[in-house]
């Protein structure tokens, strides 16, 4: 028995974890999601609805992404979800001694494991749709 679809299985549902929680986020506190999106995405003026939408639409491809349905799009929007939000952290990286920027760097891993899955995403077997 091939170790690769229980090793993309292990990769796809961390990955999922973590873009669940964040998805999650903005419909349970839509405040501080607003102000993650102002800090480091430059928009303001994000309410509550539009970022509760935005979770929904989140969580939709996030169930496609986690039952490993059309793989091609739902790997792909993840995969570009979490590249523009670890490239917006940018500033963070640059100065990694400040309190909890050390942290930030745990999104490089993840993006590689993004783009693994991404790249694998056809052996990708494993409890899929």
């Amino acid at each position: 028995m091939s170790k690769l679809p229980i090793a993309l299985l292990t990769l796809r549902l961390s990955i999922f974890l973590v873009m669940f929680m964040w998805a999650l986020d903005k419909l349970v506190n839509p405040a501080h999601a607003a102000a993650v999106y102002e800090h480091f995405y430059f928009l303001s003026g994000i309410g509550g609805e539009l970022m509760r939408t935005i979770g929904a639409i989140e969580l939709v491809i996030l169930a496609g992404f986690v039952l490993g349905y059309r793989k091609r799009i739902t790997y792909g929007v993840v995969l570009i979800v979490h590249a523009v939000s670890t490239l917006s952290c940018f500033a963070q990286y640059l100065d990694p001694w400040e309190p909890y920027h050390l942290l930030f760097f745990a999104a490089w891993p993840m993006l590689a494991a993004c783009f693994t899955l991404y790249l694998l995403r056809d052996h990708d077997t494993k409890l899929t749709l």
